[in-house]
């Protein structure tokens, strides 16, 4: 037998004296359902969790784990797990390991502790993330992965929930049984997060207001965070009475009274199509992690009386006093489940690891899946127009030829969105399609990707771009990770459209216009356009939803406001910024360049209101005998820098116009790219905008490139050129000194 822990202590003595500590409330079998053999599968579910937790330290001091968060306290999820169906979406706490294995002994042909010290090992055999993290996940049980989460899995339950009432007014299909009922699970600390708040409050509205909302939401309420103690009272005084939910409690170290509550949480959630709040109450032990040394901020007495509190210490007492194991049965049972994790653990640990970039990497882009769409039937309207009213009309195409599509966002259904893009589509296709939400942007996401998760394909609306920031995470640490966590079987694809960038007249400010575009290219996996004009707007719409249906995706659509509405290019009247709509089978893949002129004299390369301020200058720099071309990059990011190369080939200088920030810009990569394919750096140039947030009234455009300061670069990059041959560069009067900026900013 394996050397006991000192965290083993306590249960042996118990096992010695047969002193088993009394559960509060005095439950019999027959009083909440569970018939005596139950009970002891549940009890050997919290064994094999707790050996897990055991085990998991003895392999990090050997140096063949790495992670110890663990379960320990929390075992009582082995009676919400029974409670639940197998194919009820199940998003888990970290602390949830009791729930994964009890939930695997109600579907054939699992391997649960095998699979979980494979992922404690990080062996790229782990069959949920492939060795990538140690995660509670499974195919096969419906547990999408997760990981250290604070919360951040909450909005997507949400989504998942509400996806169940979707898919019946859809008329049936989806992942799961349209009778499923969403469970996520989560901590009293986490309770706190903006992330858990903003995802209760947009379970509640939408329940409140009678939309089917099949989710129970677990508080595993174990008194700490970390080292910060949770208010006594603190949770159930903040959901007793939260509009929309059932409140129900129960003693997480008592399994007949939380298989008792947690029966009624799954009838309430699953006949009443309601969300329901369980709040578990549980203890912590042995710390927050294997790391973490809980005597430095909690007294012996505390720890002594956590320890006591012991759930397996609770359970082994149930079995006594209902006659299902006496004291030696158990001792028998919780060494033979020792031995077995340590003999499992030997084998787990010998599997391969992951060696080298690509295999970290191959799971980052998910896996292909044949595509849905339908054959549109109607005609195309020919007469030029802007852009937004080319994306309305293809955005009607896209949502008659995909009967999975479903748009959300503030106002875009009565309103028709803020800039009309939207407009009548809730008409055509009903609320429940076009869905109105409410005004919190963590839960749009969220929602989007747990309509993503069950088999729909969500187009989601984002205000401004300055809103997406305190939302982010759901991109950054959801959307984009699922497919990298779960080893390409989990996706949630999605299209996120975000009105954003500068130049917007007449309703400025920092808020109304944001060039900050650095947090969305610096996501792994996560796709985005920008469109100039109407025609690519379309194009690009189009490509990203055959994206998301087909590929997986998860495409952001950067739409530029001040292009929404413009209609002229030149002067006014002149409707050059018009574009005939290039109908349904118009799309633009990732990477694909436009350009505009075959100068060979400078190349301008750029993108959004960038090709539309270059345009005008262009006028000016014809006129002086500048011959030029504008290469539209459209995709800022998985850039082609191959076919940028291709694209500026022969010509004799090449200017980059850079609408967003200097630091952290799109142009630092584009100058960096083209400097590795041997460009010449003097040859090289960029214009972009100040390190500065926008301001609101006539200074609103003075810290971002301009029609003049775009000519007068392009003249001064031209006039590097020399003459007869002489490269001006090489001549120290023509060269600003280092670290001269101007509004607009020229760097080199």
């Amino acid at each position: 037998m394996v050397e006991p822990l000192p965290q083993e202590k306590r249960f042996f003595s118990a096992l010695h004296s047969g002193d088993w500590p009394e559960p509060r409330q005095a439950w019999t079998l027959d009083d909440v359902g569970l018939d005596p053999g139950e009970l002891a599968e549940l009890f050997e579910t919290q064994l094999m969790s707790r050996h897990l937790d055991l085990h998991a330290r003895r392999l990090q001091a050997r140096g063949e784990a790495f992670y110890t968060i663990g379960s320990a306290g929390h075992e009582g999820n082995a009676a919400i797990a029974r409670a639940f169906r197998p194919t009820d979406p199940a998003f888990l706490h970290y602390r949830d390991a009791a729930f994964l294995l009890q939930r695997s002994r109600s579907v054939p042909g699992q391997t649960p502790l095998w699979d979980l010290l494979l992922s404690f090992a990080a062996s790229a055999d782990d069959p949920v993330s492939g060795g990538r993290h140690k995660v509670l996940g499974s195919k096969a049980l419906h547990v999408p992965p997760q990981t250290s989460t604070i919360a951040s899995h909450l909005p997507k339950a949400v989504g998942a929930g509400y996806s169940l009432g979707l898919w019946r007014r859809l008329g049936g299909g989806g992942e799961w049984p349209a009778d499923s009922v969403a469970v996520c699970s989560f901590g009293d600390a986490s309770f706190n997060h903006s992330t858990a708040q903003g995802a209760l409050n947009a379970a509640g509205w939408a329940a409140y207001q009678g939309a089917p909302m099949p989710l129970v939401m677990v508080c595993e309420d174990n008194g700490i965070g970390i080292s910060t103690p949770t208010p006594d009272g603190w949770i159930a005084a903040s959901m007793r009475s939260r509009p929309g939910f059932h409140y129900l409690s129960c003693d997480g170290l008592d399994l007949l009274d939380t298989w008792r509550a947690a029966r009624e949480a799954a009838r309430i959630a699953r006949s009443r199509k309601q969300p329901v709040f369980l709040h578990m109450h549980c203890v912590r032990l042995f710390g927050h992690a294997g790391s973490d040394a809980q005597q430095a901020y909690m007294t012996p007495q505390r720890i002594k009386a956590d320890e006591a509190r012991d759930p397996l210490l609770v359970s082994a007492g149930l079995l006594q006093r209902h006659g299902v194991l006496d004291n030696a049965e158990i001792g028998a049972l919780y060494r033979a489940v020792g031995e077995r994790v340590a003999h499992v653990a030997e084998e787990a640990i010998r599997r391969p690891k992951l060696e080298t970039a690509s295999q970290v990497m191959a799971s980052i882009v998910p896996p292909s899946r044949p595509g849905r769409q339908r054959t549109w039937e109607g005609e195309v309207e020919s007469s030029p127009a802007p852009m937004a009213k080319l994306l309305n009309q293809s955005l009607q195409r896209l949502m008659s030829c995909y009967p999975h599509l479903v748009m959300a966002g503030e106002d875009i259904g009565r309103k028709g969105g803020v800039y009309g893009v939207t407009q009548k589509l809730q008409a055509q296709f009903g609320p429940h399609r076009v869905i109105d939400t409410l005004l919190d942007e963590q839960s749009i996401l969220g929602l989007g990707i747990g309509l993503g998760h069950n088999g729909l394909v969500p187009i989601l609306e984002i205000q401004f771009l300055a809103y997406l920031h305190n939302a982010e995470d759901q991109l950054r640490g959801e959307a984009a990770t699922l497919s990298f966590f779960s080893n390409g079987q989990y996706t949630n694809p999605m299209v996120v459209r975000i009105a954003g960038l500068g130049y917007q007249k007449g309703f400025g400010g920092h808020f109304h216009n944001d060039n900050a575009i650095a947090v969305l290219r610096d996501i792994p996996g996560l796709l985005v356009a920008c469109p100039s004009n109407a025609a690519d707007a379309v194009g690009l719409l189009q490509e990203a939803v055959r994206l998301a249906d087909e590929e997986q995706r998860v495409v952001v659509m950067l739409e530029p406001i001040a292009l929404y509405h413009n209609r002229d290019l030149l002067e006014e009247g002149d409707q050059q910024w018009c574009f005939a709509d290039p109908g349904p089978n118009h799309r633009l893949p990732v990477g694909e360049l436009g350009q505009w002129g075959a100068g060979r004299e400078l190349a301008i390369i750029t993108y959004g209101n960038g090709v539309y301020l270059s345009r005008q200058a262009a006028l000016r720099l014809e006129a002086e005998g500048i011959a030029l071309r504008i290469v539209d990059l459209r995709w800022l990011t998985a850039i082609d820098h191959d076919a940028v190369y291709r694209h500026i080939a022969g010509c004799d200088q090449v200017l980059v116009v850079d609408e967003c920030r200097r630091s952290g810009s799109l142009s630092e990569e584009l100058i960096t790219a083209l400097i590795e394919r041997g460009v010449d750096g003097s040859r090289l140039h960029r214009l972009t905008a100040e390190d500065s947030f926008i301001p609101l009234g006539r200074a609103a455009t003075v810290t971002l490139p301009s029609v003049d300061a775009i000519a007068e670069r392009a003249r001064r990059a031209v006039a590097r050129a020399g003459t007869n041959g002489r490269n001006v560069a090489d001549d120290p009067a023509t060269v600003e000194p280092a670290g001269k900026v101007s509004a607009g900013s020229d760097s080199e």
